[in-house]
């Protein structure tokens, strides 16, 4: 994705709320090389920050006749207003190794034993992942593939299969659920049902048999 961004001289709270009265966004853009004072048009840089692949994507920047390549890091939004505030972008080049949390894309689950054959419910506890690769295979996205799904079992992140180049973050010993499978509640209630009228069918017999045995 392109976005043109301007050089910015002034510094300071009183410059930048200056510039956001004339809907412009101050910003900065660091690493390899000197740190760069940006602004952008408001809203432009608002409806990009709707799009998926503005998050988790190699950007082209326009700044000063010249195109960069960046990253965006950080973005900070009003308390209560649809106003971003400030915004955050960093260098990048294909030997650049970076960390960042791109979405998941889930697909063929409506094939899975667990959802076709057994009815069960699935769930996608995490719709993002933090990944490290090098800037040049960044995806926009990553496709899990949960054709395989069994009843009642429960996805790690790693369980995954990431493409090559790709591993995902972990942070210590945490391995983070990504999905998990349940069984529908209707069903557990006809088997609770079940279990009680078989417990109650017991119980007839047994007294039965002991008026027979009175008798």
């Amino acid at each position: 994705m392109k976005f043109t961004a301007f050089e910015r001289t002034q510094q300071g709270t009183g410059a930048s709320r200056r510039l956001r009265h004339a809907a412009k966004v101050p910003g900065i853009v660091y690493g390899a090389g000197t740190p760069a004072m940006i602004e952008l048009d408001h809203n432009a840089l608002f409806f990009a920050l709707k799009k998926e692949a503005f998050h988790s994507s190699i950007l082209e920047m326009d700044l000063a006749g010249k195109t960069q390549k960046v990253l965006l890091r950080d973005f900070q939004m009003h308390a209560y207003k649809p106003m971003v505030m400030h915004v955050d972008f960093q260098r990048v080049d294909e030997t650049t190794r970076v960390r960042k949390r791109v979405p998941l894309h889930f697909e063929g689950e409506e094939t899975s034993v667990a959802v076709k054959t057994d009815k069960c419910l699935v769930s996608h506890v995490s719709t993002d992942l933090e990944i490290e690769c090098l800037a040049s295979n960044l995806p926009e996205f990553v496709k899990i593939d949960l054709s395989e799904l069994t009843k009642n079992q429960s996805l790690h992140a790693s369980d995954l299969k990431l493409p090559p180049g790709i591993k995902a973050v972990r942070h210590g010993t945490q391995d983070p659920v990504i999905v998990t499978v349940t069984t529908p509640k209707i069903e557990e209630e006809v088997a609770e049902t079940a279990v009680v009228a078989a417990a109650d069918a017991g119980k007839g017999k047994a007294k039965k048999s002991e008026k027979q045995n009175k008798k």
